[in-house]
């Protein structure tokens, strides 16, 4: 909370101080510090009490330091983001909180869709998702988990390139025939389990989970561009559909992450993050998530800030978040929560606790009166601690709150940055045309020893005569090839 010694009645605020993010103000301002943006935050608040408004405030906000964005779209409303807002209720709110530059304008903003409809295609190969956010996908036991990890291992020993479903579903097919033979050099592999794996691969086929499958694959340095104004690409990945299938959309955006820390260097201490990531309905990551995954979320939560990314969870309750990952989040925006039943006040004390106490008023009361627009903030100050809890309004974006048209969409991605990068899938020879080359190649040998075997023995006088014909051909052959040779020898050496 820098910048705040002035009371709002007679301040003065800009929107994009030095280093600094204008989120929103109340008897002081809140700023959001570029420099610990990638210490990760929370978005947390009730249905329709303003969590989408503040994820597109601060997304805006981080394009225009020059900082690339990924958020996820789950209700169609934030691709207007690519679109100069209009409505002056948001005009009149900015004068309000005393914002001297606030004007209407675009954020620059790339579509993506993992189902080709709303945006470029976004695709993965299943090599690079791996055998344990598969297992996760699938919802696996320990003992299938194994038996898929193996099959993974045996495509790599084998040089069987996995990029597909159709190429994951003809290796489980490869595991299957040659189970006894893998269960000795592998481990024990059940016929029984690897057709369960493939039951259930089947079901998230018929899902539509195919659609993430395939090349060309998500180059992640695509959603880490600038346009020529050094203002940083927003990539809204549209989500309306993908949410219908929670588990499909967390490990999609887990893998995202996963690919981002293993694939960016160590960055230390920056000005600004290279990448802000939104994760909007967060609580679907960590719902029934078995531990060892949540240890893994942990962990990339916690290191992925040395690479210059932060992470931004929004959800409803803070306890949709796991403590351990809940303590990784620095910079905090809540909006108000409901307290009916007692479970819902304890949410409410908890997510009061959480926050460094204002004497000015009580958080805990605060928390269940705040109105639409209005949050608690606490940020990071520079010295790297959290600020007293203020109570805020949040300033308007100045984009467009809603979303775009279909032409408007369709207009946005002919002149977007990627072009036509994605739009068109490959299909190159993978496990599935390899194996199911083999299995021909095997099929007809096995239909060619029947009719060798079938051959009725010869006997003692065939195989005579049979001898006899054959060194008789034997010298013809020699003496006409001789003579040939001879021939073209002697037209040769006549000329």
């Amino acid at each position: 909370m820098a910048n705040a010694a002035q009371k709002k009645s007679s301040a003065s605020y800009e929107l994009f101080p030095q280093g600094q993010l204008f989120v929103g103000a109340g008897d002081r301002a809140a700023y959001l510090e570029l420099s610990k943006a990638n210490r990760h935050g929370l978005i947390a608040g009730a249905t329709g009490t303003g969590k989408t408004v503040t994820l597109q405030t601060l997304a805006e906000g981080f394009s225009q330091a020059g900082v690339p964005v990924f958020m996820a779209d789950v209700k169609g409303d934030l691709a207007g983001i690519s679109t100069a807002g209009d409505n002056p209720k948001m005009t009149a709110r900015a004068q309000t909180l005393g914002l001297t530059d606030y004007q209407f304008s675009a954020t620059p903003a790339i579509f993506w869709d993992v189902f080709g409809q709303n945006g470029h295609p976004v695709r993965v190969t299943v090599s690079e998702v791996g055998p344990v956010l598969f297992s996760r996908l699938m919802d696996l036991s320990d003992a299938q988990e194994g038996v898929l990890t193996i099959a993974f291992q045996l495509a790599d020993d084998e040089g069987l390139l996995l990029l597909d479903l159709e190429d994951l579903q003809a290796l489980l097919s490869h595991v299957a025939e040659k189970s006894k033979a893998l269960s000795a050099k592998y481990g024990n592999v059940s016929g029984t389990t690897v057709a369960a794996i493939q039951r259930k691969l089947l079901q998230m086929t018929q899902e539509g989970a195919e659609s993430l499958f395939g090349e060309p694959a998500l180059d992640i340095h695509d959603l880490m561009r600038t346009n020529r104004d050094g203002h940083g690409l927003v990539s809204v990945l549209a989500a309306e559909v993908l949410i219908q299938k929670p588990r499909v959309y967390a490990v999609f955006l887990l893998w995202l992450l996963s690919e981002l820390f293993e694939q960016l260097p160590e960055a230390g201490d920056l000005d600004r993050p290279k990448l802000v990531f939104f994760f909007d309905e967060a609580h679907l990551l960590f719902t029934d998530a078995p531990k060892p995954l949540l240890q893994k979320i942990e962990q990339v939560v916690r290191l992925i800030r040395s690479k210059g990314v932060g992470v931004y969870f929004v959800t409803q309750q803070p306890q949709d978040i796991p403590d351990a990952v809940l303590a990784q989040l620095s910079n905090r925006v809540q909006h108000a929560l409901r307290a009916f039943t007692p479970a819902d006040q304890k949410a409410v004390k908890a997510a009061a606790t959480s926050f460094r106490a204002n004497p000015a008023f009580q958080t805990v009361d605060a928390i269940t009166n705040l109105g639409v627009g209005e949050a608690l903030v606490s940020f990071l100050q520079p010295d790297g601690t959290p600020s007293i809890v203020e109570r805020v309004k949040i300033r308007p974006p100045m984009s467009r709150l809603g979303p775009l048209t279909t032409p408007e969409r369709s207009s946005a991605m002919r002149k977007d940055a990627i072009g036509d990068t994605y739009d068109t899938a490959l299909n190159r020879e993978s496990a599935y045309e390899k194996l199911t080359k083999k299995r021909e190649e095997t099929a007809k040998e096995t239909q060619a020893e029947p009719a060798k075997r079938g051959r009725p023995a010869m006997g003692t006088a065939e195989r005579i005569a049979t001898a006899a014909v054959r060194t008789a051909t034997s010298s013809i052959g020699r003496q006409i090839g001789n003579a040939l040779i001879r021939g073209v020898l002697g037209s040769l050496k006549n000329r």
